[in-house]
């Protein structure tokens, strides 16, 4: 209202009408684009294809233009080129996806405009400024750029306004749309299926038409799909063929009689076509509406007998009107009963043809679910061969009763909870309160069995100086450990997507002025120690591992300088030094890594001795086997699995919101209490239960980022952080890390939990074989991951197609469709990096023992 005075202006004196454009999820720019000159809306996965625009071949108001010769002009947001190549007599295209640029992206649009004005040679300029996104994503809608953004767009709207429709002989001939694609949430995200998201501008500005009250314009709600057959109608082009949409009640007035029953009767025939292709059979024409109760079984369908009914009145007045013999002037009460009953056909219509979900071939869908149920199947069989192996006797009692602990029952009740409740939509729509309450309630239930089940345990390995008592005093404080940092993260992001109004930590630490920058300088130093003290504790003090250590050190001085020198302001770009530095973390971080997980296995020291000696093992708490042929191996995945927590935990440190910092420290704690937890050698604990419970922080830990089954909290901004130029790879990349951050980080973390923990296993049997070995190692972290996914791939695949014409399907059950297949690829490259992390080291370290071996004979 402040910031735009001249648009006010407009729509203060009927030069303008203004309406809230109600757009369809997904709220992203293609889609959006493709419902604005279609009106058509299209498929969910739209929002996949966001990143690689393809030509947009549905019919749509481009075309129809092109078709009657109209001359057209382009500048702005890219997209446009991609959907309509070779459409636009001049363009001049920006990167719609580069969100640090908030000046030079609208400059670069801006600076045609007085040319093109200028010209005379073209019938429709399409100037899509970026500017507005840009300043949302970065600071959000209460950004202190907002208000200047708003003010250039609205010099904009003055400058075309001015210069193409105030001149005479320009009057009533020119029309200028100023529309918005979506709309944005607080903080600055979009996507989803939020009032704030769907929520779009839609202004017509032409000559100056009866006056009316401001206020009562801007509330009229539209449709944005109305918007192509608005367009069509007035400019007398065919409605594109797809289109959903209906003539805008406030556009009307601008007609002749005669023009506005005409519009509403190609409109109503447009939506007539669309009826009887989506229900074969259904026919409405001049005769009565039981004329369509064919072999197709819809004469009972009351629907479709309503939208005949309405119709057919509407067509009757209509006719009606044409005949009579009345002056028009005399007639204008028929008149404003025939647009009443053509809008009542039109909404009715709209609203099925809005809701009705397109239909996919049967045989490819189940053929892919299927396929979806074999490999969980296969998966499923290995999993259990391996549990049955290893555990299926410590389950008999003498009597041969298998038995089963209330931790290991509840594990795989948390499937069947999960499973559940895929078929609520609020469920779906707060799924983290579930995630909270089950690795909660898990955690209780490891601490009712610790105080149960304590046995005094002394083992020949790592860790044989603490006596029963201190063993079940480190699992209780690692649970208690577990509990409290599980009870912040559930109180840091208050909800999904209805209760995200409510209070919650990170909204105190926002409003109360708190210093953010102090809280990821702290975070960022606690991962550092925290990670370097867990390294000490290998007593195998090689060059090789200080180098490591060193290295990962540097990248943590780096990323708090980082933090220290360009983090203080997130609503400001940031500079080429900021992007470079960024970088340099990049390299440094990746080189460290892949180095790393390369070289270990080769310079590790190989022991020959048999012995049972603690002097190659980590020191306390951790415990592992005692088999010395396996110590070089363990220590390898040790150090491997250090450097891919604390490379990944200081890459999320750089990347996420300020406020998001501390979180990432405390799933950190988690993960070390967790592994404190586990590696005391309670024998009552199955490793199949330790793996899940991994996974299941994994998932809490998502959601205690602000994740939600809603696009709109993906994090946008974070993904060009270190990008100079524009790469749909490599920001994909980045926001694929931002979002997946605590599930890979536990994936990653299963490398440091084979060291501690399933080496026992594997070496249990002197005579082990490599297969054996391996089998062994990577069985359980591996199959339980992959087997939780699949299941509830499966379970939310079957009830997406159940709930297919489910009022929610767009806007709930879809989302969340793409965030379970986006788990799943996040679910196999952290079990491919763990593979094959622990496959090279094991198959190096054999190739080195054989090479000694030779040599010693050969002695």
């Amino acid at each position: 209202m402040e910031a735009m005075p001249y648009t006010q202006s407009l729509l203060a004196d009927g030069t303008a009408k203004g309406y809230h454009a109600k757009a369809t999820p997904p709220t992203v720019t293609m889609p959006r684009l493709k419902a604005i000159v279609s009106g058509a809306i299209g498929g969910f996965l739209d929002v996949a294809f966001n990143f690689n625009t393809q030509a947009l071949l549905d019919d749509n108001l481009l075309g129809q233009f092109s078709k009657i010769g109209w001359k057209m002009v382009m500048c702005g947001d890219e997209t446009w080129l991609k959907l309509f190549p070779g459409l636009f007599m001049r363009h001049d295209g920006v990167s719609s996806f580069f969100v640090k640029d908030t000046v030079e992206v609208d400059k670069n649009v801006s600076r045609h405009l007085s040319y093109e004005l200028s010209k005379n040679d073209w019938n429709l300029l399409i100037l899509h400024y970026l500017g507005l996104d840009h300043v949302g994503h970065i600071g959000g809608r209460n950004s202190p750029l907002m208000a200047p953004k708003l003010m250039e767009m609205d010099e904009v709207v003055r400058m075309i306004h001015a210069s193409a429709m105030m001149s005479p002989e320009d009057n009533k001939r020119t029309l200028l749309v100023v529309v918005s694609d979506h709309g944005m949430t607080e903080n600055g995200n979009h996507g989803g299926s939020s009032y704030e998201e769907t929520d779009s501008l839609l202004l017509f500005i032409g000559s100056k038409s009866h006056a009316t009250d401001s206020a009562s314009v801007i509330s009229n709600d539209v449709n944005q799909v109305d918007i192509a057959a608005t367009l069509a109608l007035l400019f007398g082009v065919p409605i594109p063929k797809n289109s959903v949409g209906i003539m805008i009640p406030g556009m009307v007035d601008s007609l002749k009689d005669m023009q506005q029953l005409r519009a509403l009767q190609l409109n109503s025939w447009q939506l007539l076509r669309l009826l009887q292709r989506q229900v074969p059979g259904f026919q409405c024409g001049s005769r009565p509406c039981d004329g369509f109760s064919g072999d197709n079984g819809y004469s009972s369908n009351g629907i479709m007998e309503k939208f005949c009914r309405l119709y057919l009145r509407a067509a009757a007045l209509y006719d009606s009107w044409i005949s009579t013999e009345l002056s028009r002037s005399d007639s204008r009460e028929d008149k404003s009963e025939i647009i009443a009953a053509y809008y009542e056909f039109l909404i009715s219509a709209n609203q099925w043809l809005s809701h009705k979900a397109t239909d996919k071939p049967a045989k490819v869908i189940a053929f892919g679910v299927m396929s979806m149920i074999l490999s969980c199947l296969i998966f499923s069989a290995v999993l259990y061969s391996i549990i049955q192996k290893n555990y299926f006797g410590e389950k008999r009692l003498s009597n041969g009763i298998l038995t089963w602990h209330l931790d290991e029952g509840f594990s795989l009740s948390v499937i069947f909870i999960l499973v559940i409740s895929m078929g609520s939509s609020s469920m779906v729509e707060e799924e983290q309160y579930i995630w909270h309450y089950l690795i909660s309630t898990l955690n209780m239930l490891l601490l009712r069995k610790t105080l149960q089940f304590f046995k005094k345990d002394s083992t020949c390995g790592f860790f044989t100086l603490f006596s029963g008592h201190e063993r079940t005093s480190l699992r209780a404080s690692s649970i208690f450990t577990l509990l409290i940092t599980g009870r912040i993260l559930r109180g840091w992001h208050q909800g999904g997507v209805n209760w995200t109004f409510l209070p919650d930590i990170s909204k105190w630490l926002e409003q109360s002025g708190t210093d953010l920058q102090l809280i990821q300088l702290t975070s960022v130093l606690l991962t550092i120690i925290l990670s370097l003290f867990s390294l000490s504790l290998l007593r195998r003090k090689t060059n090789f591992i200080l180098v490591v250590g060193f290295n990962f050190l540097m990248s943590g001085l780096l990323v708090l300088h980082h933090i220290v020198k360009y983090r203080h302001n997130t609503s400001v770009p940031s500079s080429n030094a900021a992007t470079s530095l960024a970088q340099i973390i990049y390299a440094t971080l990746g080189i460290t890594t892949v180095g790393t997980a390369l070289v270990v296995p080769w310079v590790m020291p190989i022991q020959v001795s048999n012995a049972c000696s603690s002097d190659h093992a980590v020191s306390r708490p951790f415990k592992i086997g005692s088999q010395s042929q396996h110590s070089e191996l363990r220590d390898c995945l040790y150090i491997t699995g250090w450097v891919y927590i604390g490379s990944w935990c200081l890459l999320q440190l750089l990347l996420q919101q300020p406020v998001n910092t501390a979180v990432m420290l405390l799933i950190l704690v988690q993960i070390y209490a967790s592994f404190l937890f586990f590696s005391q050698g309670m024998q009552q604990q199955k490793q199949w239960v330790e793996v899940a419970v991994l996974y299941y922080i994994g998932m809490a830990g998502h959601f205690a980022l602000g994740n939600s089954n809603s696009l709109a909290t993906i994090d946008v901004a974070g993904a060009f952080l270190g990008v100079s130029n524009y790469s749909t790879l490599f920001s994909g990349i980045l926001m694929f890390i931002i979002t997946y951050a605590s599930p890979t980080l536990l994936l990653l973390s299963m490398v440091m939990y084979i060291s501690i923990k399933n080496l026992d296993i594997a070496a249990s049997t002197q005579s082990a074989d490599s297969g054996h070995v391996l089998k062994m190692t990577l069985g359980l972290p591996c199959l339980v991951s992959l087997t939780v996914n699949s299941i509830l791939l499966i379970a939310y695949t079957i009830v997406l197609i159940l709930m297919r014409n489910h009022l929610f399907v767009w806007s709930v059950f879809s989302p969340k469709y793409l965030y379970a297949c986006a788990t799943t690829v996040c679910i196999l490259i952290g079990v491919f990096i763990m593979a094959t992390t622990v496959t090279y080291a094991h198959m190096v370290l054999a190739l080195r023992r054989n090479m000694i071996a030779s040599i010693n004979e050969t002695r």
